[in-house]
């Protein structure tokens, strides 16, 4: 189970560099990218294990379902991380009156 656990976050942190590297306008450098990398590649390696274990699919401690899960994962949180910030930074500032 841990084994699993490792591939998915340091595979998630690799994807998180790739997806980068790949949408450079989303990229929040190196630290940021592995981050939400890990944190994706956690994320997209459960999500990856519950749908295929609902599809009937055996696929406990499989290394490519570990591998695919955190990679994929980890590009698609940095990308929704970069997105979000880049929303963010083009929102016009508001001040508060109170």
């Amino acid at each position: 189970m841990y084994m699993g656990l490792i591939i998915q976050l340091v595979t998630g942190a690799v994807g998180g560099n790739i997806g980068g590297a790949l949408f450079k306008n989303l990229s929040l450098g190196i630290v940021g990218d592995s981050v939400a990398g890990i944190v994706g590649g956690g994320i997209g390696g459960l999500v990856l294990q519950a749908v295929l274990g609902a599809l009937g699919v055996d696929a406990g401690s499989g290394i490519l379902v570990n591998v695919a899960g955190g990679g994929v994962g980890g590009i698609v949180v940095m990308a929704i991380v970069g997105i979000v910030k880049n929303a963010m930074m083009t929102q016009p500032h508001r001040e508060s009156h109170s």
